[in-house]
C-alpha cells in the first residue's frame, strides 16, 4: 500500500495539532543537526508553538548566529546602497544624455538640417517655432534701432546747443575787440589834438570833439563798452 499524502493545511483538531507539532519539530531539529554535521554549517532554529512556548536549536550558539546574521545584513546594506546610487546616477546620466540629444536635434532642425524625415505636423510645428522666433528677433531689432535713433537725436541737440553757445561767445569777443580798438583810436586823436592846439580856436575845437566822443560813448549799449 502506498502512503496517503497529507494535505498541507491547518489541523482543526487541537490534540492532533499538538502531536503533529511535536513530531515535526523533533524531525526538523534532527534534520538541522544532520545538515550541520554533514556540511559543517552553522545553524540556529527558533520555534514558537501555538501556546507561545519557545523551542530552539543551534549548532553552536543561537546568540552568535543571530549576531552574525545582523552583521551580515548590515554589510549587505552597505554593499547594496552604493549600487543603488550608481544605478540612480546612471539613470540620471542617461536621461540627461537623451535630453541633450533631443535638444541638439531640434537645434539642427531649426537650422534646416535633418528635416527630410519629418511629417506634415512636425514641419508645421517647426514653421511656427521659426515664425515666432523671427517675430521676436525683428521686435528686438526694432527696439534697438529706436533706442539708437533716440540717443543720436539727443546727442545732436546737445551738439547744436554747444555750437550756438560757442558762436555767441565768438561774437561777444569780436564786439569787445572792436570797442577796444575804437576807444584806443579816440584816445590817440585826443592826445594829438591836445599837443597841436595852440590857440583858443583849436582849444574850442578840441573841447567840441571831446564832448562829441563822450556823448557817443553814452549812446552805446553797455555790452559794447569794456
Amino acid at each position: 500500500m502506498t502512503r496517503k499524502k497529507i494535505q498541507i493545511k491547518k489541523i482543526s483538531n487541537i490534540t492532533a495539532r499538538q502531536v503533529t507539532f511535536s513530531k515535526r519539530r523533533r524531525g526538523l531539529f534532527k534534520k538541522a543537526s544532520e545538515l550541520s554535521t554533514l556540511c559543517d554549517a552553522e545553524i540556529a532554529l527558533i520555534v514558537f508553538s501555538a501556546t507561545g512556548k519557545l523551542f530552539e536549536y543551534s549548532s553552536s550558539s543561537v546568540t552568535q548566529v543571530i549576531e552574525r546574521h545582523n552583521l551580515q545584513s548590515k554589510n549587505l546594506d552597505k554593499l547594496v546602497q552604493p549600487s543603488l546610487e550608481l544605478q540612480l546616477g546612471s539613470a540620471t546620466y542617461n536621461k540627461r544624455s537623451k535630453e541633450l540629444a533631443e535638444k541638439t536635434r531640434e537645434l539642427r532642425q531649426l537650422r534646416g538640417e535633418e528635416i527630410q524625415e519629418l511629417n506634415i505636423e512636425e514641419l508645421q510645428h517647426l514653421e511656427e517655432l521659426l515664425a515666432n522666433g523671427l517675430s521676436r528677433v525683428l521686435e528686438t531689432k526694432g527696439d534697438r534701432i529706436a533706442n539708437e535713433i533716440s540717443t543720436l537725436t539727443r546727442k545732436g541737440g546737445e551738439l547744436m546747443e554747444q555750437n550756438q553757445n560757442l558762436r555767441q561767445q565768438v561774437m561777444d569777443i569780436s564786439v569787445g575787440k572792436t570797442c577796444l580798438q575804437e576807444q584806443g583810436q579816440s584816445s590817440d586823436s585826443m592826445v594829438v589834438n591836445n599837443n597841436n592846439s595852440a590857440d583858443p580856436a583849436q582849444e574850442t575845437s578840441f573841447s567840441f570833439l571831446s564832448l562829441g566822443f563822450i556823448s557817443y560813448e553814452k549812446s552805446l549799449p553797455c555790452n559794447y563798452i569794456s
